[in-house]
């Protein structure tokens, strides 16, 4: 605990407190998918109160399942056996070696670091890969050159979801536990599958039909060409800020999957910047907003 927290005098905490409960009575029995990447995730102080919050969550009667990226952790990997990583349209170009990689850092070391950071602060974590229960099936992903219509990249083992079953994931959500998800998928033949986390996310929270997905980010929100954040965003500002180019790279798939989750009936959908301390606290249980919204029209 930092000093700044111990100097809030007795009756102010008791006021922020008190000002959390509309939004615990709100949100309580809900489902939230928290998309869990960026500094958030690489930055120790950072880590702990990602996992306090979850945590917190958990205990007001708020069902958080996260689901996690790896993008800096694959890399190091990568470069420590002397391959390069290469993206086209904001995926990672991922041959056999590459998914070899991807499995042990995403379903190994990133994934058991989070579960045990939210162990750590109290919770009860398990981790999943799309394998777990049948959880992600997927295909290879047929990339659509976004210039040339009839060209196509071949990005490897990087998946398309064909289904989530998320049965595994409400099994335990009913027995107390937080669910901390790899986007890993498999095929027909058992093959793996590298799948954007941001689409992952997206997925899983149409499919349990979630209250809110929260995506962290390295960024304040969605900016404008000026830099300026954006609060809200309608689907057609999207368009306009693809077709500009001011969204572009690796916010493409993030925007794609926030969108179709807002369409699908998740009540909001935010991008939050994960480098603020309690951002998730913070946008859930009070009226503070941090990032940029997504509504469905």
């Amino acid at each position: 605990m930092n000093t700044e927290e111990v100097q809030i005098p007795p009756r102010d905490k008791a006021e922020i407190l008190a000002q959390a409960l509309p939004y615990i009575r709100k949100f309580h029995g809900k489902t939230m998918v928290i998309k869990y990447g960026g500094n958030a995730m690489t930055d120790p102080a950072l880590q702990q109160d990602f996992a306090e919050d979850v945590v917190l969550l958990k205990l007001v009667g708020i069902n958080p399942v996260v689901v996690h990226g790896g993008g800096p952790q694959i890399e190091a990997a990568l470069k420590r056996l002397g391959k390069e990583g290469r993206f086209i349209q904001g995926m990672r170009v991922t041959d056999a070696e590459t998914m070899e990689v991807v499995e042990w850092v995403l379903a190994g070391e990133v994934q058991q670091d989070i579960v045990g950071l939210i162990n750590q602060a109290g919770g009860k974590a398990v981790g999943l890969t799309g394998r777990d229960g049948g959880l992600i099936r997927a295909r290879k992903l047929k990339m659509v050159d976004q210039k040339d219509p009839t060209l196509e990249h071949d990005v490897g083992q990087v998946g398309d979801i064909e289904f989530i079953d998320p049965s595994v994931v409400k099994a335990l959500q009913d027995d107390a536990f937080i669910p901390v998800v790899s986007p890993i998928g498999f095929g027909a033949e058992n093959e793996s599958y590298n799948i954007n986390a941001d689409v992952v996310a997206a997925r899983l929270a149409m499919e349990l039909q979630a209250e809110k997905l929260l995506m962290l980010t390295n960024i304040p929100g969605v900016l404008d060409k000026q830099g300026q954040l954006l609060p809200e965003l309608t689907p057609g500002d999207i368009d306009d800020l693809v077709a500009d180019g001011t969204i572009s790279g690796g916010m493409l798939p993030k925007i794609a999957g926030a969108l179709d989750a807002a369409k699908s009936g998740v009540n909001a959908v935010h991008i939050i910047d994960g480098r603020v301390p309690h951002a998730l606290l913070l946008e859930v249980l009070t009226d503070q907003a941090f990032g940029t919204m997504i509504k469905n029209a």
